[in-house]
């Protein structure tokens, strides 16, 4: 079985609050733990580059997860994406998330 790659967009208006979140995404990066491990096995994230296909999404991030499992733990039970949506909720006008097992 393939790993899980889940892509979130996120519109977010304010600079300093695009900064607040990606600042906590490094904190997810690092505290996120299953078990007492980490089970994310690679993540990304970053300000989105200024291209009228972006549909107003200014922050990108890409995770990686070796199962299914392991991802709906991070949707449900994970204390360090609980506390990034505590930062993202408030700020975000719009997000959108996706994920899927790559063919290649």
């Amino acid at each position: 079985m393939a790993p899980i790659e889940r892509i979130t967009l996120f519109n977010v208006p304010k600079a300093e609050d695009r900064k607040r979140l990606l600042e906590q995404y490094k904190v997810l990066a690092k505290t996120a733990t299953k078990d007492g491990k980490p089970y994310i096995l690679a993540a990304a994230a970053g300000e989105s580059f200024d291209d009228p296909r972006n549909k107003g999404f200014n922050i990108s991030v890409k995770t990686t997860f070796a199962s299914l499992d392991d991802m709906k733990y991070y949707d449900t039970e994970c204390e360090a994406h609980k506390a990034l949506k505590a930062v993202a909720g408030p700020v975000k006008t719009d997000v959108l998330t996706t994920y899927y097992e790559s063919v290649l």
